[in-house]
């Protein structure tokens, strides 16, 4: 036992005083036909939360995890028995990891590969013995100094041979666990200065590798999802898979756009100057709708926080889009997210899951009442009425011509002008997000 001051998290509902209880997630509420659990599908995010120790580019580390293991690989050994000892106290279903979270790196890919081995067998007797899943996989691909100009935009064959080596044994490793996912999480996959970058060389390389990885996936049983995690500025000047829309125009252009779905980032949708909601709302609409890192950042600052979410309007309006989707398939929402500095308990990681599983269990609750009450879409069904019928349906139908609107508008005249009642509608979501609390 590594938490044996933390006892199994209940809901207790909102009257509770209990730090240390649920006041909203309720996992086998009905909501909209389902569990609240089925709905939410909660995972753990390995790295920060059995990895992170507070360090910063300004100061070391403030909170031990080492979990009392002493050599490199007894370390990663206590690392899996406090993991499942920390989901099954928050009642966790799944979890995601890099390779390098899981298992020390050494020497030699090698020697690397064995610690894997030797830890990879850990992890599966404990999902065994708890039923907990393996919701994504993924190969870290820029902590290394090899990785200092990339992994699949790499300047150098060899940096692309060994980051191809490494992806090829997470992928391995994802399917011996059976997850539901592999993501690639382009680190450093972009540029510092465009003096020394050959753009197409690097992205008709990267597209390659995906191309490999997708082909070697399906040929060892892998059946589910492909992702790519799209972030700006996250650490280069330039990231190739700088958003949603950036993304959906590389994998168009490489042929590989039935291949892979959007990991999307609520941190990374407000560093790349979109809201969390628009980045979900461009894959569904594009439907290439995967999964979800959820997490905050800090609005203050320039960089990816990487912090619990509790700001509720945010996780009511990504709800909103889960629901309207349909839910999720293969993927889920990942904690892509720590503890701050200061917070250097393990009582505080729990606090902190806690504060993240309640706010998107409120998010659900109130998107289910918002869709359930038709206020919304009903407006915008007003809204866009005009293409329904007349001119409009012809446009809708494609069935017109531009001779034929300029003929339409000499004998019409001017448009209507008609409010789109911003404010009414913001206001409409708070009204829900306020009155959820008062009937819970």
């Amino acid at each position: 036992m590594y938490f044996n001051n933390i006892e199994k998290i209940k809901f207790e509902g909102v009257n509770s005083k209990n730090p240390l209880a649920f006041k909203y997630y309720d996992a086998d509420r009905i909501i909209a036909g389902k569990k609240m659990s089925e709905h939410l599908k909660f995972a753990m995010s390995y790295w920060h939360t059995m990895c992170a120790d507070g360090t910063d580019m300004f100061g070391r580390g403030t909170i031990n995890k080492s979990f009392g293991g002493k050599t490199a690989i007894e370390i990663y050994e206590h690392k899996v028995y406090a993991a499942f000892e920390l989901m099954e106290k928050l009642g966790m279903q799944y979890f995601c990891f890099h390779d390098r979270d899981i298992a020390p790196e050494g020497a030699t890919l090698k020697e690397t590969n064995e610690n894997l081995e030797r830890i990879v067998p850990i992890i599966k007797s404990e999902m065994k013995r708890t039923g907990i899943k393996l919701l994504w996989g993924t190969a870290n691909c820029f902590n290394h100094p090899r990785y200092m100009c990339g992994a699949g935009t790499a300047p150098s064959a060899d940096v692309f041979a060994y980051a191809a080596a490494q992806i090829k044994k997470a992928i391995e490793i994802t399917v011996e666990l059976g997850g539901q996912g592999y993501v690639f999480w382009g680190g450093r996959e972009g540029y510092d200065t465009i003096l020394n970058t050959d753009m197409a060389k690097e992205q008709d390389n990267m597209a390659y590798l995906m191309r490999m990885a997708v082909d070697y996936g399906r040929s060892i049983g892998f059946t589910g999802d492909f992702y790519i995690e799209p972030k700006p500025k996250e650490p280069t000047k330039h990231q190739y898979d700088f958003d949603v829309s950036t993304v959906l125009a590389f994998l168009r252009k490489y042929d590989l756009d039935k291949d892979f779905k959007m990991n999307i980032e609520a941190n990374h949708a407000t560093l790349a100057g979109h809201t969390f909601q628009h980045e979900l709302r461009v894959a569904r609409d594009n439907g290439v709708f995967g999964s979800i890192d959820a997490n905050q950042g800090d609005m203050l600052l320039g960089w990816d926080t990487d912090q619990f979410p509790t700001d509720l309007y945010s996780t009511t309006m990504c709800m909103y889009e889960v629901l309207k989707q349909g839910g999720f398939t293969n993927g889920g929402l990942n904690f892509d997210a720590k503890a701050r500095r200061a917070s250097n308990t393990y009582e505080d990681v729990f606090l902190s899951y806690i504060a993240g599983m309640d706010a998107f269990a409120y998010g659900l609750i109130v998107a289910d009442k918002i869709i359930s009450d038709g206020v919304m879409d009903k407006f915008v069904e007003n809204r866009y009425s005009s293409y329904t019928e007349g001119i409009g349906k012809k446009i809708a139908d494609k069935q017109t011509s531009l001779a034929e609107l300029e003929q339409y508008t000499l004998t019409n005249g001017e448009p209507t002008a008609e409010s789109g009642k911003q404010e009414y509608l913001e206001a409409l979501v708070n009204q829900y997000i306020i009155s959820a609390g008062r009937e819970l």
